[in-house]
């Protein structure tokens, strides 16, 4: 029998996501003339379908779905987000000169959101009989292990940082290969090389974009005043810099979250969705909920993540198969790392990254990819093996 707390956890997280897009879509429905439940129906449409669709991949045989599943995600998203730039326009959404969006009759889907449940299978399939026990392989003999992954996710990179203009999800996908890396078995001094050349290749992917360099100076225009303190004045001085006259969502999520203080100013009666925070509904969620339900509101989803990735690798543990084990845990981090890019995010701890929280943001491919992801380990905890 699938994990019924996994499953019951994802589903409340999708139930609240419905209310809470409900509540904070009000402004935005009336900026744009639809009806006051026009992204509530819509999330309500989503959270059904991926309900139905975890359920259903739950209930089938991991030793003969789950495979067939993982290549069919990483293989189908791959070939769509590369023939996405030649497609005309009447099939695909372009939004600020990049093709993210596929159309399906009403809808439209983000083929890099399936791709990246995909690409952790591939990961874990791989690595588990590739990336082993390092103790006696050689430095150099490790690059040359990971030369064929560093290709690969290089190729990625440019069909999602360049093409897409979405750097976010790169930075998520790094980080679950990173972490992937690490567990199947690479050495330490390797494992930091690699983290010092992702970094690097972090910092030279935002110089190639002005839009992001002048992102991160609006974020540090506001940051650099808690942060430079810590510096000798003859450093903090060389790394001021102006402040940002440009609009800065951070300040308005930053006040939403003071403004909620411990228990919220209620369901509803938030004020910072009235054009303040717009598309409140999206990526800033968090603060809306941490407007309306306050730090205890906040405090109870986060708990609800945490047993969720609580559940998830107690799954992995008990999966007794390292492909199994890795792919549990890279679904975790997929989750973890977006959620906490997210939270840093609209508290002005680290620059805004366009990364929507799982489940509870609207739109409906992240949820519908993330319901797939969970209903992978949830086919898998019918095999699970105590220990």
């Amino acid at each position: 029998m699938a994990d019924r707390y996994l499953f019951l956890i994802t589903v409340l997280l999708i139930f609240i996501s419905v209310v809470m897009i409900y509540s904070l879509s009000s402004y935005t429905v009336l900026l744009h003339g639809y009806s006051s439940t026009h992204f509530a129906i819509r999330q309500m449409i989503f959270a059904l379908l991926s309900i139905l669709l975890m359920w259903s991949i739950a209930k089938l045989d991991p030793d003969i779905w789950l495979s067939k599943i993982g290549f069919t995600l990483f293989l189908g998203g791959l070939i769509l987000m590369i023939a996405m730039p030649f497609m005309p326009s009447s099939l695909v959404s372009e939004v600020g000169g990049a093709k993210r969006w596929i159309k399906l009759g009403v809808i439209s889907l983000a083929p890099v959101e399936f791709f990246k449940v995909g690409f952790v299978y591939f990961l874990a399939w791989s690595f588990s009989r590739r990336i082993g026990n390092s103790s006696n392989v050689a430095l150099k003999g490790e690059f040359l292990r990971f030369m064929p992954y560093a290709v690969l996710f290089g190729f990625v990179v440019v069909l999602i940082a360049v093409l897409q203009k979405d750097l976010g999800q790169v930075m998520v996908l790094a980080g679950v290969l990173a972490s992937l890396l690490a567990i199947a078995g690479s050495s330490l001094i390797f494992f930091l090389i690699l983290f010092m050349a992702v970094i690097v290749s972090f910092v030279g992917f935002v110089f190639l974009e002005e839009h992001r360099v002048a992102r991160i100076l609006s974020w540090w225009s506001q940051a650099q005043n808690s942060l430079l303190g810590f510096f000798p004045d003859s450093i903090a001085s060389k790394l001021r810099v102006a402040s940002s006259e440009e609009p800065y969502q951070i300040g308005h999520s930053m006040n939403a979250i003071g403004n909620g203080g411990i228990g919220g100013v209620g369901l509803s009666n938030g004020t910072f969705k009235l054009g303040f925070l717009s598309e409140v509904h999206t990526d800033f969620v968090l603060a809306g909920i941490a407007e309306e339900l306050g730090f205890i509101g906040v405090f109870m989803v986060g708990a609800l993540f945490y047993f969720l990735l609580f559940r998830i690798a107690k799954i992995a543990i008990r999966s007794g198969d390292s492909t199994r084990l890795l792919f549990c845990v890279g679904i975790g981090l997929l989750l973890a790392f977006a959620f906490l890019i997210n939270a840093f995010g609209i508290s002005g701890i680290i620059p805004i990254k366009g990364i929507s929280v799982p489940f509870l943001s609207y739109g409906g491919s992240a949820m519908l990819a993330s319901a797939v992801g969970v209903g992978m380990v949830l086919m898998i905890s019918k095999k699970r093996v105590f220990v």
